[in-house]
Order: structure tokens, then sequence, then C-alpha cells
């Protein structure tokens, strides 16, 4: 028996054309009928270090009874000089989250995962209590089962006020141990029962994660990290997703 929530994220990689730049993490939201890969938008681009891939490729498993088994999907980045991927902004900028359309002709016949939906997603004002327990789904430093070609989950708690944007910010805060290799992961929160949902996945989305959160008056010497991450509100894929 495999969690369902493992199957909802696959590794991302990113690449300028043949060569390997970075590992990050995503997972699979649908829209009617139209998938989505989700990540970050600073997987897609980041212009202050200069990260600037022209495709990904994620991981998938194409053969259900054994997953072992397992095979790249390359996704181009542009089309004639224009970026395919979907990014967001507000009134405080631009949002850390990014989708990309996957092509479903392209996907393998037999493949095996789970998608979260528009049914799993958390409003912003349902309460949701601080010091709530949640995970974290994705390859922190590219760790993963290299056998089975599995992500790991990571412990959090919701570090701030759920629903209130942190600092005028489209994110709330977590606390957990989080690493390169996790952004684009999702956040999410186990749900007490299958009610409104589809399939296997009794999980609720809560945010994307994006990055650590420092201070930068930390003496990095006597001074611990805050240990403290941004995971942006998973609603923002209500208008990336729309038609």
């Amino acid at each position: 028996m495999i969690d369902a929530i493992l199957l909802t994220t696959p590794r991302v990689s990113t690449f300028n054309g043949d060569q390997h730049l970075t590992n990050a993490s995503g997972f699979f939201f649908r829209r009617e009928d139209r998938l989505f890969l989700v990540t970050s938008r600073h997987v897609m681009i980041d212009k202050e270090s200069d990260h600037r891939p022209t495709r990904i490729e994620i991981e998938l498993h194409n053969n259900p009874q054994n997953l072992a088994e397992s095979i790249g999907l390359s996704i181009p980045l542009y089309r004639d000089g224009t970026s395919l991927w979907r990014q967001g902004t507000d009134t405080a900028g631009e949002i850390d989250v990014a989708v990309i359309e996957l092509d479903r002709s392209a996907l393998p016949e037999d493949l095996l995962y789970r998608v979260f939906g528009p049914e799993h997603l958390v409003d912003p004002q349902e309460q949701v209590e601080v010091g709530s327990s949640i995970l974290v789904v994705g390859f922190p430093l590219g760790f993963h089962d290299t056998l089975h070609h599995m992500p790991v989950v990571r412990q959090a708690v919701i570090a701030s006020s759920f629903g209130f944007r942190f600092e005028g910010m489209g994110y709330f805060l977590t606390d957990g141990r989080t690493h390169r290799g996790i952004s684009g992961a999702p956040v999410v929160m186990r749900a007490p029962d299958l009610d409104g949902m589809e399939g296997d996945l009794p999980w609720k989305l809560l945010g994307v994660h994006s990055a650590r959160l420092d201070v930068g008056t930390r003496d990095m010497v006597l001074d611990e990290a805050l240990g403290l991450n941004c995971a942006w509100y998973a609603d923002i894929l209500l208008t990336l997703t729309e038609a």
C-alpha cells in the first residue's frame, strides 16, 4: 500500500539545454479536464541568481505494478521566446508560485499518480489554528527513495495566523526543517474524511512551500537559523489555472 499523498509530488529537475542546473519539488493540480504541474516561480526563473532554465524534467511512475520503474518527462519552458508557465502578482508584488499545463497525450498510458483539485483547497478565511500539525512533501537536497522514486515528508506546524498575510505578503509561516530542493512542495493537513473529495486523497492543500525565512541581523556564529519558512496560500491556484 502506497500513501496516496506521496503520489502527488514528482521530483523536478531544471535544465539549460542538456546542462542540469537544480533540483526542486512540485505537485499535480487538476482543473476540470486540464492537468497542471505546480512549483515555485523561482524554480522557473530567478533573476537575482541568474537562474534561467529552458526546460524542466519530472520523474513519473509508468508501471503501477513496479514502482522501481520510472521515466522522465521533459517540459519546455518557452515557445518562440514566450514563457509557457503562469505566475501571479498581488498588491505586494510577485507571488512565488508558478503552474505549467501538462500535455496529457505526452503522459504514460499507465501513469500512477494522484492529483489535487479545487476541492482540496483551504479558503484563507477558514479557521486553521496556529500550531496545527502539517506536512511538507518533497525532495530536500534531492533526497528521496531512489529505488521507488518517492518523496519524503517533513513535519511542521503553522507558525503564523492562517488567513493573515504575514507582513502584507501572500504567505503564512511554517515552523519546520526544510532544505534546498523542497521549493514548490505542497503544504498539507490531514482531512478528517473524504467528504466532497474525489479519489483517495484525504488531505487539505494549504500552501506551496517557497523558502526559508531568516533575519538579516542574525549573528551567523551565535544565533541559530530561525527554522521558519514561507508558504504561499494555495488558493492562488484558482487564479493561475483559469481557462
